[in-house]
C-alpha cells in the first residue's frame, strides 16, 4: 500500500554536497496531500532516529545546509545536503505519518569522512 524507496547515499568528504531521493508509491499517494507531508529522518550508529526535515521545518542541527524539495510529477522527495559534516553521518529515512500510521523506507547510508 505504501512504498518509500530512498536512493543516492554515499561516501563524501566534509564540506561536500549530496542529494538523496525518496520515491513514494502506493494507494495512499492517490491523495496528493499525502505526498506533501513525506519527511526525512536519520539515525546514526548508537543513537535514536531523529527528525531532519519536512515542509517548512528543519532540525536545528542541519539549519540552512539542507533543503527539502519535491517533484510532484515523479512522486519524489529530495534532500539536498550541503556543507556536510562528520556528524551528518547516518542512515537517512523518508517517512510519512498518515491517519495515525507511520511508514518508513529502508533508508540510504550517508557517510561523511575525511
Amino acid at each position: 500500500q505504501v512504498q518509500l524507496v530512498e536512493t543516492g547515499g554515499g561516501l563524501v568528504q566534509p564540506g561536500e554536497s549530496l542529494k538523496i531521493s525518496c520515491t513514494a508509491s502506493g494507494s495512499l499517494f492517490s491523495n496528493r496531500g499525502a505526498f506533501q507531508v513525506v519527511d526525512w529522518y536519520r539515525q546514526a550508529p548508537g543513537k535514536q532516529r531523529e527528525f531532519v526535515a519536512k515542509r517548512y521545518e528543519y532540525a536545528p542541527s542541519v539549519g540552512d545546509r539542507f533543503t527539502i524539495s519535491r517533484d510532484n510529477a515523479k512522486n519524489t522527495v529530495y534532500l539536498q545536503m550541503n556543507d556536510l559534516k562528520l556528524e551528518d553521518t547516518a542512515r537517512y529515512y523518508c517517512h510519512i505519518a498518515w491517519n495515525g500510521l507511520h511508514y518508513w523506507g529502508q533508508g540510504t547510508q550517508v557517510t561523511v569522512a575525511s
